[in-house]
C-alpha cells in the first residue's frame, strides 16, 4: 500500500517543547496497518514525559511523538494483518501501549508487558524515538503506524471514541483492582487515592462483585470522590491534614465504615506519599492483599516494619503495567455502559493544544479540576507550527 501523503503529528523535541509537524506516511506492508486516530488519552506518565523525566531512557536528542492511549479507525491494513487481527478498514480499535518483541522470555511466557527483547530500549507506543522509521509511533497525531506486533482490541461503533480513550486507565483498574489481587464477590476493597487509576478500580471491583468498595482522597479531591460514588463506590473517606499513619487517621475512618472489619484487598494508588503504605497495612485483614501501584518518588516508607507483613500473613504485590486479559475486560466494561464512564473525561483538546492539555492534567491550570484529559485530532483544523509556548514544564505527577 502506498505511503503517499503526510500525517499531522505532535513532536516532542525536548522537555516542555512540542511542535506540530507533518511527517511522511509509510508504505503499509502485508503485516502492518495505519490507524486514523480519533482520540488519545493522557495520563501522569505523559506529564512526566513532557517535563523531561523520561528523556534519559530515549536520549535527549531523540524527538518522539507522544501518546500511548490511542483510539481510532483502521485507515489502511495489509492482508495478513487483516486476517491476524480480524479487522478491516474502517473498524474502530484501541491499541495497547506495549509493543512486544515476541521472542524474549517474558513474551514467550505471556508477560509481554515486561518485554526487554528489543535491541536498545523497551518499545512502547508514545515513547519510541522518531528516528526509528516510520516515526509515527504515538497517538498525538491524526495517523499512527501499527507495527505487526501491535496488540489491538476491536471497539463497537456504538462506543464514543472519547469514552473509549479511558481504556488504559480502566485496564489498570481491572488489573490492579481485580486480576492481580484475585478480587471476588463479597470482598471488601479499599482504594487509597482518587486519581484516574484509583477511580478506575471502582467499576472494575464492582463488576467483580466487591462490596463494599471504599475510596479515600484529599479534600482537594472532593470532585473525584463524588465521581467515585457515581462509579459505584459504596463510601468515600476524606483524608485530613492531621491523618498521619500513626494517629488512626484514614485507617480508623475506613474501619468505622466497615464496622471494624478489615478489608480483603487494599489498593494503594496514592502518589508521592509513602505513609499510605502503612495505612494499607493497617486497613487490610490478616491474610489479605495489599497492591502497591502509586509511585512515591523514591521516598522510603517511614516506620515500616517488615514483621507486620509476616505476622499478618499479608500478600504485598507491586504492579507496574497491564496485561491482555485486563485490556479485554476494560473494553467490555466500556461497551457494557453500566457506569457513567464518560464522566471520567473532564477535558478534550485539539491536537495543536496538546501542551495545554498536558498542563491541564498536571494541575497547572487553576479551576480546571481535571480527572481524565483526551486529545481529539481533527485534521481539518490543524496548522503545523510551534505549539503555543508553555509555562515551566510541570512537576512530574500521577493524577
Amino acid at each position: 500500500m502506498s505511503g503517499a501523503g503526510t500525517a499531522n503529528a505532535v513532536l516532542q523535541r525536548s522537555p516542555g517543547r512540542l511542535d506540530l509537524v507533518e511527517l511522511p506516511l509509510p508504505d503499509i506492508g502485508p503485516d502492518e496497518a495505519l490507524l486514523r486516530v480519533e482520540a488519545c488519552g493522557i495520563c501522569g506518565t505523559d506529564v512526566e514525559q513532557y517535563g523531561g523525566a523520561l528523556f534519559d531512557s530515549i536520549g535527549p536528542t531523540s524527538p518522539f511523538v507522544p501518546g500511548h492511549e490511542p483510539v481510532g479507525r483502521i485507515a489502511a491494513i495489509g492482508a495478513r494483518a487483516a486476517r491476524r487481527w480480524r479487522l478491516a478498514e474502517g473498524d474502530r480499535v484501541v491499541v495497547e501501549p506495549a509493543l512486544p518483541c515476541g521472542a524474549c522470555r517474558d513474551c514467550r511466557t505471556g508477560r509481554y508487558v515486561l518485554c526487554a527483547g528489543w535491541d536498545h530500549y523497551p518499545m512502547s507506543y508514545g515513547f519510541i524515538p522518531a528516528k526509528i522509521p516510520p516515526a509515527l509511533w504515538g497517538g498525538f497525531a491524526d495517523l499512527m503506524y501499527l507495527h505487526p506486533n501491535s496488540v489491538v482490541h476491536r471497539v463497537p461503533d456504538t462506543v464514543d471514541p472519547v469514552v473509549a480513550a479511558t481504556f488504559n486507565a480502566l485496564a489498570a483498574g481491572v488489573e490492579w483492582g481485580v486480576e492481580v489481587p484475585g478480587t471476588r464477590a463479597g470482598d471488601c476493597v479499599v482504594v487509597l487515592g482518587a486519581g484516574q487509576r484509583g477511580l478506575a478500580c471502582v467499576p472494575a471491583a464492582r463488576a467483580a462483585g466487591a462490596d463494599p468498595v471504599i475510596v479515600t482522597g484529599l479534600a482537594a479531591d472532593r470532585h473525584k470522590l463524588d465521581l467515585a460514588l457515581d462509579l459505584g463506590a459504596t463510601a468515600v473517606v476524606v483524608a485530613g491534614e492531621g491523618d498521619g499513619a500513626g494517629d488512626g487517621g484514614v485507617p480508623a475512618k475506613v474501619l468505622e465504615l466497615t464496622g471494624g472489619t478489615p478489608a480483603d484487598v487494599v489498593i494503594d494508588v496514592a502518589s508521592h506519599d509513602p505513609t499510605t503504605v502503612l495505612d494499607a497495612m493497617r486497613i487490610v485483614r490478616p491474610g489479605g492483599t495489599v497492591i502497591l501501584a502509586g509511585l512515591k518518588g523514591g521516598k522510603p516508607v517511614p516506620g515500616w516494619v517488615s514483621d507486620d507483613v509476616v505476622i499478618k500473613g499479608l500478600r504485598v504485590q507491586g504492579v507496574r503495567a497491564v496485561g491482555h486479559t485486563s485490556f479485554r475486560r476494560a473494553v467490555a466494561l466500556i461497551e457494557a455502559g453500566g457506569r457513567p464512564l464518560h464522566r471520567l473525561v473532564t477535558h478534550t483538546f485539539a491536537l495543536q493544544d496538546a501542551a495545554e492539555a498536558i498542563e491541564t492534567l498536571a494541575g497547572n491550570r487553576p479551576g480546571t479540576a481535571p480527572v481524565s484529559v483526551v486529545i481529539t485530532p481533527d485534521p481539518d483544523s490543524i496548522t503545523p507550527g510551534t505549539i503555543t509556548p508553555n509555562t515551566v514544564p510541570p512537576t512530574p505527577t500521577h493524577p
